[in-house]
């Protein structure tokens, strides 16, 4: 995406289903829908971001969190990529 500029945040107490979009970064070339990943409740939201926005380039790790979902079926974790999965994904 390049830097990011504006991050739209999901309301906090909204149900949310694995593969719904959520969420929307813009950067400065684009913007790009953001999927949940799991299916569950909107527990919490970076609102960091809301004022820098660019902590998602800076510390996507630590301070760039977006969402934390609660997780309605743990059965759903199965399906996501391991680390190395995910990168191997993205060298393609």
């Amino acid at each position: 995406l390049g830097d990011v500029v504006f991050v739209e945040l999901p309301e906090v107490d909204s149900e949310v289903v694995a593969g719904d979009e959520i969420s929307v970064v813009e950067s400065v070339k684009t913007a790009s829908d953001i999927q949940s990943p799991i299916s569950g409740e909107v527990i919490s939201v970076n609102e960091e971001l809301a004022e820098a926005p660019e902590l998602i380039n800076n510390s996507p790790y630590d301070k760039g969190w977006i969402f934390k979902i609660r997780i309605n079926n743990s059965s759903e974790l199965e399906d996501l990529l391991s680390v190395s999965e995910y990168t191997e994904f993205n060298a393609e």
